[in-house]
C-alpha cells in the first residue's frame, strides 16, 4: 500500500444487511466534510468488471461451477482494481467499495467449497498489493436479511445469490464474523438490526478520523 497516499474503506454483509445504504450515506459525509470520494461496487466498478457482474449475478456462470466462479470474479477484480481503485487512491482520493476480497472468502470458500489457498492465490493476483485500510462489515441475522432483500426487491426477481437457502446466509454471515475475528486491525464489525442513523453514525467514528490522516498525509506529500 506504500505506493498511494488514498484511504481504502470496504464495506461487507450479507444479502439485505444495508451497505448500500450505508455506504452512499458515508460517501456523502465525507464529500461535505471537503474530501475527494470514489464510491464504487463488485463485482463491477469498471467497464470490463461490469460486464462480468451480469454473466455473474445472472447465474449464466453458475453451471460452469464454484471453480470457474471465482476465476471471474477474481478478472473482474483485477480489472477493477488497475483500472479504477488503485488509480483514485494514488490521487489521494477515499475509495468506498460496496464489496472486495472478503465477499469471494465466504461466497466461494465458506459457502462455495473452495481451497482457500485457491482462493488466497486467486486474490493475490486480482488485488496485486492493494488491500482495504478499513473494512466495515455490517453484521445481520440472516432471515432478517432476506425479508429486507425481498422487500427492497419488490417484483423483481431475486439474483442467484438471493435465492439460496436461509442456512447458506448464515453459513455466510458466520464466515465474516471470523474474518473479522482473525484480522481485528483491519475489520469492524457493526450491529445492522439498528436504525440507519444509528448505524451511520457509528460507521462516520470509525472512518472520518482515519480521513483527516488520510487527507493529511496526501498534503504532505504533495510538498
Amino acid at each position: 500500500m506504500a505506493d498511494h497516499t488514498g484511504l481504502f474503506v470496504t464495506f461487507e454483509g450479507g444479502e439485505g444487511a444495508g451497505k448500500s445504504t450505508q455506504i452512499r450515506r458515508l460517501a456523502d459525509r465525507l464529500r461535505r466534510a471537503g474530501h475527494d470520494v470514489l464510491l464504487t461496487r463488485e463485482p463491477g466498478g469498471s467497464p470490463g468488471a461490469e460486464a462480468v457482474r451480469h454473466v455473474l449475478l445472472s447465474g449464466a456462470a453458475e453451471a460452469y461451477g464454484t471453480r470457474m466462479e471465482a476465476i471471474l470474479f477474481a478478472a473482474a477484480r483485477n480489472d477493477h482494481v488497475e483500472e479504477v481503485i488503485r488509480p483514485a487512491l494514488k490521487t489521494g482520493a477515499i475509495v468506498l467499495c460496496d464489496r472486495f476480497i472478503d465477499s469471494s472468502r465466504v461466497y466461494q470458500g465458506a459457502t462455495g467449497n473452495l481451497d482457500p489457498d485457491l482462493i488466497e492465490a486467486l486474490q493475490r493476483i486480482a488485488i496485486d498489493g492493494v488491500l482495504p485500510d478499513c473494512t466495515i462489515i455490517l453484521d445481520l441475522p440472516a432471515e432478517k436479511g432476506l425479508e429486507r432483500a425481498r422487500r427492497r426487491g419488490g417484483d423483481a426477481a431475486p439474483d442467484r445469490f438471493e435465492r439460496e437457502e436461509v442456512e447458506t446466509h448464515e453459513t455466510r454471515r458466520e464466515a465474516y464474523l471470523a474474518i473479522a475475528e482473525n484480522d481485528p486491525s483491519r475489520c469492524r464489525v457493526i450491529d445492522a438490526e439498528r436504525s440507519e442513523d444509528e448505524i451511520a453514525e457509528e460507521i462516520a467514528a470509525i472512518i472520518e478520523p482515519m480521513a483527516k490522516i488520510s487527507a493529511a498525509t496526501t498534503v504532505d506529500a504533495a510538498r
